[in-house]
């Protein structure tokens, strides 16, 4: 009668480790797929080099702002529900409507050109939803506009060399259409910043 315990339980085990071995991240995880698809679809010469450096830039690019447009969403829709500062309430409402309709539009991009995406948070975006969720009441409205702030001077930055850099003509207009957006929220949250840091 011990025998099948014993079983199970070594399955519950075998079962541990294997969700253990798993979590990696998904953004990484992305990106290794990438590869293997870049490598099977460029010829091994010169230009088939140089062809495939592209497509690894395109790749890496689409799959951290697939990361990143996810996180200011799902991190909107919380502050949205308990932010105490009007100023934090509003602009987590902002990026949950303009990062949506962005995030469609990536979906779609990546998809036309063949490019697989994360399906959650890379373990950096995770790290800021958890450290921001951790907060309560001003604390996290502050925690919010900070890690914003940081955040979309990186992004206009990151989307800007894209727009420069990336080889497929679609996805460098993608990031040089997305830039004003990113500047708009920059310039809002650099505004609304010193009210939140200074309430009580």
């Amino acid at each position: 009668m011990k025998r099948p315990f014993i079983t199970l339980f070594s399955t519950a085990i075998v079962l541990l480790a294997a969700t253990s071995c798993n979590s990696n991240d998904s953004v990484k995880e992305a990106q290794k797929t990438n590869e293997v698809k870049a490598d099977s679809a460029t010829a091994n010469t010169e230009m088939g080099k140089v062809e495939k450096t592209g497509m690894d830039y395109d790749s890496e690019f689409l799959t951290k702002a697939a990361s990143g447009g996810m996180l200011e969403v799902e991190l909107g829709k919380q502050v949205v529900a308990r932010a105490i500062t009007p100023q934090a309430k509003e602009f987590a409402q902002q990026m949950v409507d303009d990062h949506s309709k962005g995030n469609a539009e990536l979906m779609a991009l990546a998809t036309k050109k063949n490019i697989t995406l994360p399906t959650t948070l890379g373990d950096d975006h995770q790290k800021v939803l958890k450290e921001v969720t951790e907060e309560k009441g001003v604390k996290m409205d502050q925690k919010y506009l900070k890690e914003m702030l940081e955040d979309h001077e990186e992004d206009v930055k990151e989307y800007t060399d894209a727009s420069i850099k990336a080889a497929d003509p679609d996805i460098k207009a993608f990031a040089a259409k997305t830039v004003p957006m990113l500047k708009m929220h920059l310039d809002m949250v650099t505004k609304m910043k010193p009210a939140v840091d200074a309430a009580k």
